[in-house]
């Protein structure tokens, strides 16, 4: 059996984004890996809010920094996919594959550069002139979507 594509966040600031894509991964079987700190505390009120009780049904992973992920999904060989406003290459253009980890930057400063040239791919999800970005939750979701419809992953 394929390994599972899984979420990556990288040092998330808001309780409820996170919390909002816990519950998008309990319900797709995608384990998300959580890349620390955090800016607020695990227990937090609006992440518990926002995953309904659908958060203790996701599969997590928290690693106590990037270098600590990094080493763990080398190990496995796993593609590295940044999600980035700033990516050259259009989500609908990208192929994915079932083992991806689809790498999410913080809320307000996406990911530093050494991590962004340590992406196997950089990947923008396309929009409207005139418009920078969507909330990371929404970027998460379409992302994932895209990349389990591709893979044929979706759940039964």
């Amino acid at each position: 059996m394929a390994r599972a594509m899984r979420i990556a966040l990288y040092q998330p600031e808001i309780a409820g984004n996170v919390g909002a894509i816990l519950r998008l991964a309990a319900c797709f079987s995608v384990p998300v890996d959580i890349i620390m700190p955090m800016g607020f505390a695990f227990s937090d009120a609006k992440l518990k809010r926002a995953a309904m009780d659908y958060g203790a049904s996701a599969d997590i992973t928290r690693h106590a920094n990037f270098e600590a992920f990094d080493a763990a999904r080398r190990a496995q060989g796993r593609r590295l996919m940044l999600m980035s406003s700033h990516a050259s290459q259009r989500l609908p253009d990208v192929e994915f594959r079932k083992d991806d980890i689809l790498l999410m930057g913080s809320e307000s400063a996406g990911v530093p550069d050494g991590v962004r040239d340590l992406a196997d791919v950089r990947v923008r999800i396309p929009m409207a002139p005139g418009f920078r970005s969507l909330n990371i939750a929404v970027s998460t979701g379409i992302a994932v979507a895209e990349a389990l419809r591709q893979t044929e992953s979706f759940p039964q």
